[in-house]
């Protein structure tokens, strides 16, 4: 006898994307005796005022797709999952990578958030940085570009 739990990964990035497509900010789920409750924090650390969050209704397939068109010899580096996107480890460090930094395949190049879980991304190419196209704190979307890198 199985019981479906929330560990599972897939189910737990449809609540993810569940959120991001009806612009919620909270959702809790309750089946027999698990639990999970998502919240996502819409400002970035250090107060004032945020741009607004990256949501589907504020990001169309069209405007995402311009940026690496701008110019075709250069590699997107896309984010794999819907989340928070954080420059560096925590606010005291360096980014991980600046305009102009070299970057190998296994180059960790910024962190997103999900569900208090930091998934460290890597640039899964060979080049350099030329374009950083989100903000630190901003939510992005599954496949949205982060990064611009000129390949080798």
């Amino acid at each position: 006898m199985a019981k479906e739990t929330f560990t599972d990964n897939k189910r737990v990035k449809d609540l993810i994307r569940l959120m991001a497509d009806n612009d919620l900010t909270e959702i809790e789920l309750v089946e027999d005796k698990a639990k999970i409750r998502l919240k996502r924090d819409l400002a970035p650390d250090g107060g004032g005022t945020a741009p607004p969050p990256a949501t589907p209704s504020a990001i169309r397939p069209a405007a995402a797709a311009t940026a690496p068109a701008q110019d075709e010899n250069l590699v997107p580096v896309k984010s794999p999952m819907v989340g928070t996107f954080y420059s560096a480890a925590n606010p005291e460090s360096d980014p991980y990578v600046k305009i102009g930094a070299p970057v190998e395949k296994d180059t960790i190049v910024c962190i997103i958030e999900a569900m208090k879980v930091f998934n460290e991304i890597r640039a899964e190419t060979t080049g350099a940085i030329v374009k950083i196209l989100v903000q630190n704190g901003q939510a992005v979307e599954y496949n949205q570009p982060l990064f611009l890198v000129k390949p080798e």
